[in-house]
């Protein structure tokens, strides 16, 4: 059933709002460009965290959104790209990499890696 929700994006970066109607059955993100404004999004398909916000008030589904953990999403964090809203919405922009860091920093630049051997090429 097709509902209109209204729901603000809050930049945290710039301190701008942006506030539209959008189709219940359409990925916000889609919405808000077939409107003009141009949001971060690099994958469109759940699996990145270009285009993830933290939720101030409302609710939104994300099934797909992949590259948010069930914690980060239990701790308010959604992916546009892959939500619809299901009710009016708030939310707001994560800084660059907020998410990714969140959810990955504790596996990666810890100093455990190890310095790949440098390649050797044969030639003809």
């Amino acid at each position: 059933m097709n509902k209109t929700f209204k729901v603000t994006i809050k930049n945290k970066e710039t301190g701008k709002e942006y506030q539209e109607e959008v189709n219940s059955e359409e990925y916000i993100l889609k919405e808000f460009e077939k409107k003009g404004f141009n949001l971060p999004f690099s994958c469109r398909n759940g699996c990145c965290t270009s285009c993830a916000v933290k939720i101030i008030s409302g609710k939104l589904e994300q099934p797909e959104a992949m590259g948010v953990s069930q914690a980060l999403k239990d701790k308010g964090y959604a992916l546009l790209c892959v939500a619809k809203a299901t009710e009016d919405l708030v939310v707001e922009t994560t800084y660059y990499d907020e998410v990714y860091e969140l959810q990955f920093g504790q596996y990666f630049g810890k100093g455990n890696t190890r310095i790949a051997p440098p390649w050797e090429f044969e030639e003809d």
